[in-house]
C-alpha cells in the first residue's frame, strides 16, 4: 500500500535550518509529484511547495519563497523541504502529499516548532 514517513522535524530557534524527508512506497515515486503542506494550530493546512516528478519545476508559497528549497531523490523514493531562516510564524505539521490519479495520500506529519 501506499505509504508516505516524514521525518526530520524538532524545536528550533528563529533563525534556524532544518530539512525534512519524506519517504514513499508503495507507487512508482519517480512518476509523480510531492506536494509540501502544514498545518499550524487553529488554522487550515496550506501549502508550502511542490516539485515535478522529475524535479524539473518547484513552485512555493509566497510566505517561505527565498528560504525554503523542495528537492527529490528519486533513487531513494524520498522527497525534502530544506528549511532556512525559519520563523516562529512557521511552527507547524508538516505534511508531503501525493496525488495517484483520483486517491490523495499524506504522511502522518512532522511538528516544526520555531522558537527561542
Amino acid at each position: 500500500q501506499v505509504q508516505l514517513v516524514e521525518s526530520g522535524g524538532g524545536l528550533v530557534q528563529p533563525g534556524g535550518s532544518l530539512r525534512l524527508s519524506c519517504t514513499a512506497s508503495g507507487f512508482t515515486f519517480r512518476h509523480y509529484d510531492m506536494t509540501w503542506y502544514r498545518q499550524a494550530p487553529g488554522k487550515e493546512r496550506e501549502l508550502v511547495a511542490r516539485i515535478t516528478n522529475d524535479g524539473t519545476w518547484t513552485n512555493y508559497a509566497d510566505s517561505v519563497k527565498g528560504r525554503f528549497t523542495i528537492s527529490r531523490d528519486n533513487a531513494k523514493n524520498t522527497a525534502f523541504l530544506q528549511m532556512t531562516s525559519l520563523k516562529p510564524e512557521d511552527t507547524a505539521v508538516y505534511y508531503c502529499n501525493t496525488l495517484l490519479g483520483q486517491s490523495t495520500y499524506w504522511g502522518q506529519g512532522t511538528q516544526v516548532s520555531v522558537s527561542s
